[in-house]
């Protein structure tokens, strides 16, 4: 898949997602740690990308190892980033994270966060 096709994936998600916390009653412009999932095959390369998110000022990630249904290990990375859930913000930080996935050779599995109601 090529990085614009990922793109435009990841956009329709998104914009999915958006719709069904906006559908839950969230208020989009109360800021909350957005959550973003890449998973990685070796812990050197998720300490890279965790590095090189952090040493940018990306957000701030971590990572955690897990077993898959065979046994085989991989790494989850979950990057978080304190702002509004807004279509703007959201989009743009949802499509740096799928070029990254390109750049690394991770998979990106989408975003989530917390829903955020006025009162």
């Amino acid at each position: 898949m090529s990085i614009a096709e990922l793109l435009l994936e990841t956009a329709e998600s998104d914009h999915q997602l958006l719709q069904t916390n906006l559908d839950l009653g969230d208020d989009p412009e109360q800021p909350r740690d957005l959550e973003f999932i890449l998973y990685s095959n070796t812990e050197d390369l998720a300490a890279l990308v965790c590095d090189f998110i952090t040493g940018n000022g990306y957000g701030r990630p971590s990572f955690l190892r897990m077993d898959s249904d065979d046994g085989v290990p991989f790494w989850r990375i979950l990057v978080a980033v304190h702002a509004p859930a807004t279509q703007e913000i959201v989009c743009t930080l949802s499509g740096f994270m799928a070029c990254l996935s390109k750049i690394y050779d991770l998979e990106y599995d989408g975003w989530g966060c917390v829903i955020c109601k006025d009162g």
